[in-house]
């Protein structure tokens, strides 16, 4: 059983709104910084306090990447010292599991629940493989590969299980003995 809240009071402010000019009954603004500026000084309004922008900053490393990557495939021989020594598809997995991971964490930013989230990232990972293979096929000297695109897919959909079990073990969900106030 949940106990039960108090009712709320209705106050005079409450029915009666102050008239236009007159100061708003309650105690005086509290100096200091404003709430979600942990700045303690004079923030952009609106900037890095509102919703909006917090949910849209996790966006912002997931489009660096994405022209990275995009970047690198516009390429003839992309950093051919690297792709010398290491195995092509290896560079795939971990290209695309450092998108999936990032995606993972844009999409929760947005307000995607644990388990869509996922999906989304691991869909979006292996879309966006499957756009770069073929936009490789336009530039000379490099190919569309099926196996390529598995890579990205595989290494999408382990950055993506990584980022979730981080995610769960800094954040972990409320048990359901916590919820309920008995434990």
């Amino acid at each position: 059983m949940t106990p039960r809240l108090p009712a709320r009071r209705r106050v005079e402010r409450d029915i009666f709104p102050p008239e236009e000019g007159e100061p708003a009954p309650g105690p005086p603004p509290r100096p200091g910084p404003s709430r979600g500026d942990a700045s303690g000084g004079d923030a952009a309004p609106g900037l890095a306090t509102s919703g909006r922008a917090r949910r849209l900053w996790p966006w912002v490393p997931v489009g660096v990447h994405l022209v990275t990557v995009f970047y690198l495939s516009a390429q003839p021989d992309p950093l051919p010292e690297l792709t010398t020594r290491l195995w092509d598809k290896g560079l795939h997995f971990v290209a695309y599991g450092t998108l999936g991971a990032l995606l993972l964490f844009a999409v929760r930013s947005s307000g995607a629940g644990r388990v869509l989230a996922p999906l989304l990232a691991v869909a979006g990972a292996s879309l966006y493989g499957a756009s770069d293979e073929l936009h490789q096929s336009f530039v000379p000297g490099r190919s569309c590969e099926l196996l390529d695109w598995v890579a990205d897919t595989l290494g999408g959909a382990l950055g993506v299980a990584l980022a979730a079990l981080a995610l769960r073990l800094v954040w972990p969900p409320a048990s359901i003995r916590r919820a309920s106030g008995r434990g």
